[in-house]
């Protein structure tokens, strides 16, 4: 098993991507703290996963909260060997027309929450840890309506760089794993407020055009991608961004949507 002996922290681990890293985190070996801001579907998580995991209910955006958090998580961890900042929220913000409130409430979570979530986490950090942001392919595809979510991506890949420096001297591996369109009950949700189940349909066949390999990614493999960046796998990787997207950023002319 890769992770033996480890202790990792997944933000965002009751659901999606979080959910599925947790559950192979625990298959290899470790042991997993979860965070969630919705009680019932951490509770429910928790019970998934069994005895090597813990929930905690905190809002990352939270500075009291996120205090509170990692003082119980020092009590009941001592220490980390892998952080996998995950938790973050879309939301459209169509230039021209867009709430201002939701656009900061997306920046405060995805960028400045992901960021103060490492800072608090440094100091238990052992030396020769990991660290793993959840990037987007929207920061490079420049989806419509997307201004705020595509910003808050792109920071992280630029924040992630300035980390790995920061803790280089004591040998902790900074890292960035980005997914494309990724089976999720986010994504699900997202959609299900506008669309009928037949336009669902087919805005799913469409997405899946625009990818070469012709179709959405499973949270799984998002979380076997983070896995290796969490591992002695990975030993020698540092300050990158690995592109877990079907090919949509390195080869879109490959997509049925876009032969000519």
């Amino acid at each position: 098993m890769k992770l033996t002996g480890k202790k990792a922290l997944i933000t965002g681990g009751n659901s999606g991507i979080g959910l599925a890293t947790a559950k192979l985190f625990i298959q290899e070996g470790a042991e997993v703290a979860i965070t969630g801001r919705d009680e019932k579907t951490l509770a429910s998580a928790v019970a998934e996963l069994g005895s090597n995991a813990k929930g905690y209910r905190v809002d990352v955006a939270d500075a009291v909260g996120r205090k509170a958090f990692f003082d119980e998580l020092t009590k009941d961890f001592g220490g980390l060997d892998i952080v996998f900042v995950n938790a973050g929220l879309s939301g459209v913000t169509p230039t021209g027309a867009t709430d201002e409130a939701v656009f900061e409430e997306i920046i405060q979570v995805n960028l400045s929450g992901a960021f103060f979530t490492v800072d608090a986490a440094a100091p238990l950090l052992r030396d020769g840890a990991a660290i793993i942001f959840n990037g987007s392919v929207h920061s490079y595809t420049g989806q419509p309506g997307s201004a705020a979510y595509a910003a808050s991506k792109g920071g992280l890949r630029s924040m992630a760089n300035a980390i790995a420096s920061d803790l280089a001297p004591r040998g902790i591996r900074v890292n960035v794993v980005s997914p494309g369109p990724i089976k999720t009950p986010i994504w699900r949700r997202g959609l299900s407020s506008a669309l009928s189940d037949e336009q669902r349909a087919e805005r799913i066949k469409l997405i899946s055009s625009m990818v070469p390999l012709g179709r959405f990614g499973e949270t799984e493999e998002i979380a076997k991608a983070v896995l290796f960046l969490a591992s002695d796998d990975s030993s020698y990787v540092n300050a990158i961004e690995l592109m877990v997207d079907g090919g949509i950023t390195g080869a879109p002319l490959g997509a049925e949507h876009n032969r000519f």
